[in-house]
């Protein structure tokens, strides 16, 4: 059983130089309109630009804010991390929306960023990269748990252990009103055309032309967006 008070006595005997890092978890974390609304003044000091009306869940993780560029009416959902490694960094633009646990990394030390359009969904769970470059057009839709990760191991040399071995890597680009299904993964390969969809539990290893519709592994296209028959 749990000791009564034992936190509370924690609190209470914290030395003065770890009290700031304590309220600041408190406020970080806690689900009340007062404290979302504490957080986005805390943010706004130290993101590179952060718009009206922005939306910072519980339990968000921002590495290099400084980095990181919100406009008006994004909204992070609780327990999102966004790693900005480079001053290219992470934008997501106007009425950009992540959803719980959403992970977004920019990878690499030079030409890692992350672009997210404006009025772009991605769903719970998704974990993007931007190894060198990764741009979602406007409106598109990422359901939950998109996997893109836009660098592949190289491993043809057998005496050599894979990780010493570099990657592929590219920029990858998702065209403007994507439809992303649940469980699909992109590699590094794979770009996605303008109104395209991909089907759920699909992995595309090479383009998808817009407006086409894709399902598989890998991913192939079946037909193209209209009506049928």
């Amino acid at each position: 059983m749990e000791p009564d008070g034992f936190f509370t006595r924690l609190a209470a005997n914290l030395p003065p130089e770890e009290m700031e890092a304590y309220h600041r978890a408190v406020f970080l974390n806690m689900d009340t309109p007062f404290a979302a609304e504490k957080r986005a003044e805390y943010y706004k000091g130290l993101l590179r630009h952060m718009g009206k009306d922005v939306m910072i869940g519980c339990g968000v993780r921002l590495v290099n804010p400084q980095f990181i560029s919100l406009g008006d009416r994004v909204q992070i959902h609780d327990r999102c991390t966004l790693i900005a490694h480079t001053q290219l960094g992470i934008t997501l633009d106007e009425g950009a929306r992540l959803k719980h646990g959403v992970y977004l990394d920019t990878e690499g030390d030079k030409a890692g960023y992350i672009h997210i359009g404006k009025r772009v969904y991605i769903g719970a769970g998704s974990c993007l990269h931007g190894h060198e470059g990764l741009e979602i057009g406007d409106d598109s839709l990422l359901a939950q748990h998109v996997i893109i990760t836009p660098a592949s191991h190289k491993f043809d040399d057998r005496e050599t252990i894979i990780y010493r071995q570099g990657c592929y890597v590219r920029k990858v680009t998702l065209g403007r009103d994507c439809y992303v299904g649940m469980n699909v993964s992109i590699l590094w390969s794979g770009d996605i055309g303008e109104g395209a969809v991909v089907g759920a539990g699909s992995v595309v290893v090479k383009p998808i032309p817009p407006y086409s519709v894709a399902v598989g592994i890998p991913a192939r296209v079946i037909r193209q967006r209209g009506p049928k028959g």
